[in-house]
């Protein structure tokens, strides 16, 4: 017979379902603040969360769903040291939206996970606040998410994120890159700072090799590194909108994440074509050449693993690149022509 002098909890175990209800009420106003039509889902903390197409009000004949699933990498880790974390939750979303942008689509509806070893309502609150804001800045709505204290999964004050998007798009202004030909003009739109790729190795060359520390003040980048590194990851949204409303002036686009503009843009490529990229149509930013030097970093591996200054393009005809261009810099976007496309099966640096 069992002794029953002693007694379990799952606090003891490392779960305070407390510190859980806690975080809960500090996430309900922020949550709410994304509503938008289209959301059924009344209470925070329902099983499941429903939207509701027909409300959308949204004049589609034929819509199709785009989804896309994604985190944060260890950008977090900068946040953890920095004590920083709403700027990650944002930069999650609008890296999300970013992708199913690409294929014309806009965001409906978000979800997220947040996994930790010790819940910290303060911290996960804060990271909530983050994602709300991406919400609101793209006009979806957080309809769901998970929290999840798990023990001896993660390091001490740490934790990790993810998550999903669905957008929607009419089916016949899918952009998937089928009107892309030889002779194209590749747009460029700047990015800000590193976004949410390249840290493994951003944070090896500015940390480790290059001894540096994320309170310390950089002139050439008029910030401190953290603040540097934090930087949010822009969102595209609204100007590619207006572009996409011009019937066939969209050929393709790509979001330049892991892989820079040498791994992306052939995504978006049919078969038989290539991609010149004229690198000197733009400045790089010192961020990026800060991590070049101190890292030691040949420049082809820099420009696979960073953005390099530019966090998205836009294929389109040449006898509409001046309309393209005008319209992006109508709607505050650095925008410039950065490339061609050619006969071939790469992406070439010249």
């Amino acid at each position: 017979m069992k002794s029953t002098s002693l007694s379990s909890s799952y606090a003891d175990a490392g779960v305070d379902i407390d510190a859980g209800s806690e975080a809960v009420r500090r996430m309900k106003a922020h949550i709410g603040s994304t509503r938008v039509p289209g959301v059924l889902s009344s209470e925070t903390g329902s099983f499941g969360g429903m939207f509701a197409l027909n409300d959308t009000g949204l004049p589609m004949r034929d819509p199709v769903l785009v989804s896309s699933i994604d985190g944060i990498g260890t950008k977090l880790k900068i946040a953890f040291a920095t004590g920083i974390h709403h700027t990650v939750g944002c930069d999650l979303v609008q890296h999300c939206v970013n992708d199913i942008l690409v294929q014309g689509a806009r965001p409906l509806f978000f979800l997220d996970y947040f996994g930790t070893g010790h819940l910290n309502p303060s911290v996960a609150a804060d990271l909530v606040k983050g994602l709300a804001q991406g919400c609101r800045n793209t006009g979806c709505a957080l309809i769901g998410g998970e929290t999840a204290e798990m023990p001896d999964m993660y390091a001490a004050d740490e934790y990790d994120v993810a998550g999903c998007i669905v957008g929607i798009v009419e089916r016949r202004r899918i952009v998937d890159g089928s009107l892309v030909e030889n002779g194209d003009i590749v747009i460029g739109l700047s990015s800000d700072g590193l976004h949410t790729n390249g840290y493994s190795l951003a944070r090896r060359a500015l940390l480790e090799r290059g001894g540096r520390n994320v309170n310390d003040q950089v002139p050439e980048l008029g910030v401190s590194l953290g603040e540097a590194l934090l930087w949010q990851h822009r969102c595209y949204l609204k100007p590619v909108l207006k572009l996409l409303e011009r019937d066939g002036l969209v050929h393709g686009m790509a979001h330049i994440t892991g892989g820079g503009v040498i791994d992306n843009i052939p995504r978006i490529l049919p078969n038989g074509l290539g991609v010149e990229i004229d690198t000197s149509a733009w400045t790089v930013p010192p961020l990026f050449k800060l991590i070049e030097q101190d890292g030691n970093i040949d420049s082809g591996e820099m420009y696979r693993v960073f953005n390099m200054g530019i966090g998205f393009v836009i294929v389109t005809a040449e006898s509409r690149a001046d309309e393209a261009l005008k319209c992006l810099r109508e709607s505050g976007e650095t925008a410039m022509a950065i490339g061609r496309v050619v006969n071939g099966s790469d992406v070439v640096l010249v």
